[in-house]
């Protein structure tokens, strides 16, 4: 397998199978020249949890140091809502997002990404309420844990909460060690939410709005994900970059942005192109944008006449 040269000052990854093993997904980051990753340290789809072994701690371990790949990232299970008021269901995420954080822990994942939830109609307050509560309860268990749990701005479908800045600020202003929590912008979420990241006057209200109402050093992740469905759609739907209603420049002034040059950016733009492998393309688009390639031109080149 070809493997990429990474970009130097570009902290850009995908997120990975782990189906042949933790290690292994570090191991693919990093023929495909990446220096960042996210997985999930279970099957998301499923409240069954994945007990580690000390040989795949190892060997992930191992990885990490042969790679050199250190900006690491696990997404929670999507069954998990912590927002609702349904006691036992609330339990049983509580109790599942506690093993993702052992999991984390246990392999020195850094961040650990988490929807923040739904209160299904019990109100936004009530919701936020119960999200900071739930994370303090948890991170209580495990007080000596160095993940930081990542609440991931959402595109406010249905009663999820997350889609306005001044909600996710709320929920991390409502954590007793705000040390043990920051923030991950998806970028097809805010747009779907209605920040409207494709216009330059939008894309600097977005990322100003975020830094004075957030705060950029408390973000530590990029979801750097197209959309399929117009601005202010609410509905959650990613694209390959460049080829949603954000649109190529957009990508182009995030990848080159100073403000956000320290962050790890993530793709989790659909993995099939015309029956290709599509990481590699939405990887390289960036890496181009970065660059400093007309972004028009990456996607749509013109051949000299």
């Amino acid at each position: 397998m070809h493997e990429e040269k990474p970009q130097s000052g570009l902290i850009l990854g995908a997120h990975l199978s782990i189906a042949k093993g933790f290690d292994q997904a570090l191991f693919n980051a990093a023929k495909a020249g990446s220096n960042a990753v996210q997985i999930f340290t279970k099957n998301a789809n499923t409240w069954r949890e994945k007990q580690l072994t000390e040989l795949q701690i190892a060997a992930f371990q191992a990885a990490r140091e042969k790679t050199g790949i250190t900006e690491i990232a696990s997404h929670t299970s999507y069954l998990i809502n912590i927002a609702g008021a349904d006691a036992d269901k609330t339990a049983m995420s509580v109790e599942a997002l506690y093993q993702e954080l052992i999991r984390c822990t246990r392999l020195g994942i850094p961040y650990l990404v988490l929807h923040p939830g739904a209160h299904l109609g019990d109100g936004e307050t009530a919701g936020i309420q119960r999200i900071a509560d739930n994370l303090n309860a948890i991170f209580d268990r495990l007080p000596e844990s160095p993940t930081r749990v990542l609440l991931e701005t959402t595109a406010g479908q249905g009663s999820a909460l997350g889609h306005t800045f001044e909600q996710v600020a709320a929920m991390g202003d409502k954590i007793t060690d705000p040390d043990r929590v920051g923030f991950c912008l998806d970028t097809s979420h805010v747009f779907a939410a209605g920040y409207n990241l494709a216009d330059p006057d939008g894309y600097e209200s977005t990322i100003g709005g975020f830094d004075a109402i957030v705060g950029l050093s408390r973000l530590h992740l990029l979801h750097v994900n197209d959309s399929k469905k117009p601005l202010g759609s609410r509905v959650d739907r990613h694209e390959h970059i460049g080829e949603g209603h954000i649109g190529p420049a957009a990508f182009a002034r995030l990848v080159t942005d100073p403000r956000l040059s320290r962050i790890a950016k993530i793709i989790e733009t659909p993995k099939d192109k015309n029956g290709k492998d599509a990481d590699p393309i939405n990887l390289t688009r960036l890496r181009r944008f970065y660059a400093g390639e007309d972004p028009v031109q990456v996607l749509f080149p013109v051949s000299a006449s």
